[in-house]
């Protein structure tokens, strides 16, 4: 990895051979040893430790406090994670990391859910000693790192080691209020890598300085056919899902599907959750990472519910891919609102990589998700 300050040191995301880096000097600590499979792409998750908290409330430390003192205002009761335990349903629960971090002076990170945990519905964020906001932790943080976790459908299992998280890494000399805190892609260089890379299938992209435009599927691909499957939403009163266990689950017993029905729309009822599809197939180069912009409330009465990391190398041919369908975990506002096919329901930001990472997103790391049409959660069976 290059030092801070050389030539080689320019403003991106690490690969995964830079975050290797950084757990090798000792900037991302953890309790027990790293598993071989923690390192992603562009990112690193993160694991559960072995004690929980539930909350009365959800909190931030703010400056000069630590997440332990204010813990003590807040906490109900004290769970044990090493042998697995249920975390219900509209409880909010606080978990700290196996994971600690003592990042050099101009390294920053930025934390989403995985994608397995956004399509379980399940809400999470972290938060660290002194921080005013979630899932963002400044340069030169040396300290511990807490989960919190709020499902909000289903009941899950978890245990000690359970990852729900991600962590990405960014070198960069300021920060501009993003997830990364780095300067992502302007308009024009979006379209010149666009017209490079194809980023969306999109003919005429909607591309500004938000980003590239992503719309919502609602017809099952372009021109789709009456009764062809769009998405699904998410049943009440389920059984319990264990994190731990791919295609253990049976997709009826949670889901209730959605089907074209010819009108191009659905409407989406208040406190529901539904999972969607991306009309466009996206792609993400090897010299890019990408992200989900949080939604913009001037869109419409509703919002795509996680923002989420999109590692280089996905969609990507050389990897596996011939672009790939972003799926969407989307939620109405207090009113119903009608979602149309082709409607603007998120927007794509790509920030430059420091360097190529080792192995793509579907090359070598067993991506779930690569050229994904719609999906549901690695936990439900095919």
């Amino acid at each position: 990895m290059p030092a801070a300050g050389s030539a080689a040191a320019a403003n991106g995301i690490f690969p995964d051979t830079y975050i290797a880096a950084l757990i090798e000097s000792g900037a991302v600590k953890a309790a027990l040893s790293f598993d071989d499979n923690q390192l992603q792409p562009a990112s690193l998750d993160l694991r559960l430790g072995t004690r929980a908290w539930r909350l009365r409330a959800s909190f931030l430390p703010g400056a000069g406090k630590t997440v332990a003192d204010r813990l003590e205002q807040v906490k109900l009761h004290e769970i044990d994670l090493q042998a697995g335990a249920v975390l219900e349903t509209g409880c909010v629960y606080l978990v700290c990391l196996l994971e600690e971090l003592a990042l050099p002076a101009d390294v920053s990170a930025a934390a989403n859910p995985k994608s397995s945990t956004g399509r379980l519905d399940v809400f999470t964020r972290i938060i660290a000693d002194g921080v005013r906001e979630f899932d963002k932790i400044p340069p030169a943080y040396h300290g511990p790192l807490y989960l919190e976790i709020s499902p909000r459908s289903f009941p899950i299992l978890v245990r000690s080691g359970s990852r729900l998280a991600q962590m990405r890494f960014a070198r960069s000399a300021r920060s501009c209020g993003l997830q990364s805190g780095l300067t992502p892609l302007d308009s024009a260089a979006l379209r010149a890598l666009q017209s490079r890379e194809q980023l969306v299938s999109d003919k005429i992209p909607d591309i500004s300085s938000a980003g590239i435009a992503l719309s919502v599927d609602l017809q099952g691909s372009a021109g789709g056919r009456a009764g062809r499957l769009i998405g699904y939403r998410s049943k009440r009163l389920c059984p319990v899902i264990d994190v731990d266990k791919p295609a253990a689950c049976a997709v009826e017993d949670f889901w209730e599907p959605i089907y074209n029905r010819g009108s191009g729309q659905i409407v989406l009822d208040p406190n529901e959750f539904y999972i969607l599809a991306s009309r466009e197939a996206v792609h993400v180069p090897p010299l890019y990472a990408a992200e989900m912009r949080p939604f913009d409330p001037l869109v419409g009465e509703f919002r795509v519910h996680y923002a989420g990391f999109f590692d280089p190398g996905f969609g990507h041919t050389l990897a596996g891919g011939a672009g790939a369908r972003a799926v969407l975990e989307v939620r109405s506002h207090e009113v119903p609102f009608i979602l149309e096919h082709g409607q603007i329901i998120g927007r794509l930001i790509y920030e430059p990589m420091l360097a190529r990472p080792e192995k793509l997103y579907g090359a070598g790391v067993k991506s779930h998700y690569q050229a994904q049409k719609l999906k549901l959660s690695k936990h439900f069976k095919a």
